[in-house]
């Protein structure tokens, strides 16, 4: 039987667990159609994105080729939400004290799950994201200098196309749209309640958007763009998996020279705090 854990989610696996909804966003694949083309199944699926389940390492791996994204920092996540989960992440402890239990693994990962024994968070995390800048380009060399030097190497996949652009990408989502593969960051900002918001913009989409994290369950973003030619979009946290992750507000067309405002409004009724980006050449 699965472990469903009480509570709020650890922050370690609330990331991870957002970062993979971004990425199957961006596949625009239903959860059926997720377990279609891969490994695993509808349910086990719908467990690892709502945080409630770690998947296994071989899952995260899947969602990375499906989406056309990199493995490094979903990787580099998983590794810490691994050793939480596992509580290889504690502190050290005292022998006379109880050694703290493994969870209950999920049956359907049990048999693919790689052994993680004598690995410490820190450096699991920079094994995973070093091995992709610089193991990556060893393995290369080795496996190119046994094979005839008129063997081309394989190209990388490519992430896939934006789905809009420009005024289609209104009020719609960056991530279904594939507008968030590499966006700018515009600006930033940290609430008075502690979330955090950030104004970012799509060159390739040539639209912008806002999102925050570390909030609170009613708390609303809202996005606009001061010349007030366009109506505002918002997002609200809904839930303590939303509160826990990032949330996006819906696009507004934005080109070189469009000054985009986000405005936030925290549930406690403070007052509201906005902030502007111009969006540059």
């Amino acid at each position: 039987m699965t472990r469903t854990p009480p509570g709020p989610l650890p922050p370690e696996r609330a990331r991870l667990a957002s970062a993979l909804r971004e990425l199957k966003a961006g596949t625009g694949l239903s959860l059926a159609a997720l377990a279609a083309k891969t490994t695993f199944s509808k349910s086990s699926w719908e467990r690892y994105l709502n945080g409630r389940t770690l998947p296994p390492r071989e899952a995260v791996q899947e969602l990375c080729r499906l989406s056309g994204e990199p493995e490094g920092r979903c990787l580099a996540l998983w590794e810490l939400a691994e050793s939480e989960w596992s509580g290889r992440a504690a502190p050290t402890t005292p022998a006379t004290l109880p050694a703290q239990p493994e969870p209950e693994p999920d049956a359907e990962a049990d048999a693919r799950r790689p052994a993680a024994a004598g690995r410490g968070a820190i450096l699991a995390v920079l094994a995973s994201v070093c091995a992709l800048a610089a193991g990556g380009l060893s393995v290369a060399l080795v496996l190119l200098a046994g094979q005839s030097g008129d063997r081309p190497s394989p190209p990388p996949p490519s992430a896939p196309a934006p789905r809009c652009r420009a005024a289609a990408c209104e009020g719609k989502s960056p991530m279904n749209m594939r507008c968030g593969g590499s966006p700018l960051t515009l600006a930033s900002h940290r609430t008075s309640t502690g979330a955090h918001l950030e104004l970012r913009y799509s060159a390739t989409c040539e639209a912008g958007w806002a999102r925050m994290w570390s909030t609170r369950i009613g708390d609303r973003l809202e996005l606009n763009r001061t010349d007030g030619v366009r109506r505002p979009h918002t997002a609200e946290i809904t839930d303590g998996i939303a509160a826990q992750s990032y949330v996006y507000t819906p696009m507004t067309e934005a080109r070189p020279g469009t000054t985009v405002r986000a405005c936030f409004r925290p549930v406690t009724g403070g007052s509201r705090e906005c902030f502007d980006a111009r969006v540059e050449q």
